[in-house]
């Protein structure tokens, strides 16, 4: 498996080459800026998370990121459905996005499966 801090880098790479290519409408760079303000945050949660103090700081730093996430799809979907990007060209990145969701969502699964019930 890929490492977390290069895969959440290159995912971070990839917003900010989309966010570049995004024509320069208003409604375009509004959207833009929140994409690539929520989609480059996620690797510094995710490495805020591996210098966790301890099991609840870790789950919450992770779901900092799930959050980071899950905002960066909705960005994604909004410039899709406006017509501002092509469902093609977000493709690949929007498939990214999920994964990361689903590896994240595993992660704090089972951090709060192992410190147990509160």
């Amino acid at each position: 498996m890929q490492d977390l801090r290069l895969r959440t880098r290159e995912f971070a790479i990839r917003v900010v080459r989309l966010y570049k290519a995004l024509p320069k409408s208003v409604e375009a760079q509004v959207f833009g800026k929140q994409l690539l303000r929520s989609g480059t945050s996620v690797g510094a949660h995710y490495r805020e998370a591996c210098r966790a103090k301890s099991g609840p700081d870790f789950v919450s730093k992770l779901e900092g990121a799930l959050q980071e996430l899950d905002e960066t799809g909705y960005w994604m979907e909004l410039l899709r459905d406006t017509g501002i990007v092509s469902a093609k060209r977000l493709l690949l990145l929007q498939n990214e996005c999920d994964e990361l969701i689903a590896m994240f969502v595993s992660m704090v699964r089972t951090a709060k499966r192992k410190a147990g019930p509160r």
